[in-house]
């Protein structure tokens, strides 16, 4: 009777882990279902913003041999870039914290490969003590985020980059995050903050006449700053709502795995008991036959 006491032990374990884990999915698919509304709005605003950025490029251009805005240009005769590493500050979430950190290590070496410095900015605890127990340059962290950030509470990730590159620290400024696709896909991106290069030339006829105040050039100066600090504030809404469903899909593999474990465990359990049952029975019907055998011989 011990393995079967030991089964039902078993079983009152995992129906507890299941229990939860099945928790721990409800409350991740709420935090998700919130970090999509915010991605949602941010995307929105981070594409109207990219879009008067666009316009105010194409229209003006600076004189000769000059920039239009030194977020535009890499600083000259610098070898060191700078990666923002956004990751989580717990586990649980399967392999999201694991994907991310291969990714920007793959871009680290690549960059050495080149004779190319890397300074890291670390958003998160488990990216952080990864690159610190492999002797990485980490000049910047951030962790404990709350689940619900604003913008305020990543300004500081981009003052540490906007005030590197006016000093001439970096040639090159990237985001490591995991963007979002839906709730079961995403995908670690490393993606090329600065410098603001990439500009698309708009279609003729599709342009608004947008009027400036107080000039054209001095809107961009100080819009660019302002879409360098909700390009980082995009990534790291992206990598939350990345983590927490990942964390949702974990839990709830976690509780079919627990469910299905308990289904073989009752299965065991009630096999060992019929065994117990019937080892009972034959060992009173033996002692019986015995009995009635003995009584006979004295007969």
């Amino acid at each position: 009777m011990s393995a079967v006491r030991e089964i039902r032990r078993r079983i009152r374990s995992v129906k507890n882990m299941a229990q939860i884990t099945k928790a721990m999915e409800a409350v991740s698919a709420s935090k998700m279902r919130r970090a999509l509304a915010n991605v949602m709005a941010s995307r929105a605003y981070s594409q109207r913003m990219w879009d008067v950025i666009n316009d105010l490029v194409d229209r003006y251009t600076p004189p000769t041999g000059r920039a239009l805005h030194p977020l535009l240009v890499s600083p000259p005769t610098c070898c060191t870039v700078a990666l923002v590493l956004v990751t989580a500050d717990r586990g649980l979430c399967g392999s999201y914290n694991v994907e991310i950190i291969r990714e920007g290590l793959r871009f680290i070496r690549e960059q050495q490969a080149q004779g190319t410095a890397v300074k890291l900015l670390t958003v998160g605890q488990r990216g952080r003590d990864y690159m610190v127990r492999l002797g990485a340059h980490v000049v910047a962290e951030r962790v404990r985020l709350s689940d619900r950030p604003s913008l305020m509470d990543t300004v500081p990730i981009s003052r540490v980059l906007l005030e590197g590159w006016e000093r001439g620290e970096f040639e090159a400024v990237y985001l490591a995050y995991t963007n979002f696709i839906n709730v079961l896909n995403r995908k670690p991106v490393v993606q090329k903050l600065l410098p603001l290069t990439s500009f698309s030339a708009q279609v003729e006829g599709s342009k608004i006449d947008y009027l400036y105040e107080p000039d054209p050039l001095t809107v961009l100066s100080q819009l660019l700053p302002r879409f360098v600090e909700v390009e980082v504030y995009q990534a790291i809404l992206e990598a939350l709502a990345s983590e927490h469903s990942a964390r949702m899909v974990s839990m709830r593999n976690a509780t079919d795995n627990a469910n299905d474990l308990t289904k073989e465990l009752t299965l065991s359990y009630n096999k060992a008991r019929q065994a117990a049952i019937t080892k009972e029975i034959t060992e009173l019907t033996g002692g019986a036959a015995a009995l009635e055998e003995s009584r006979q011989r004295r007969a």
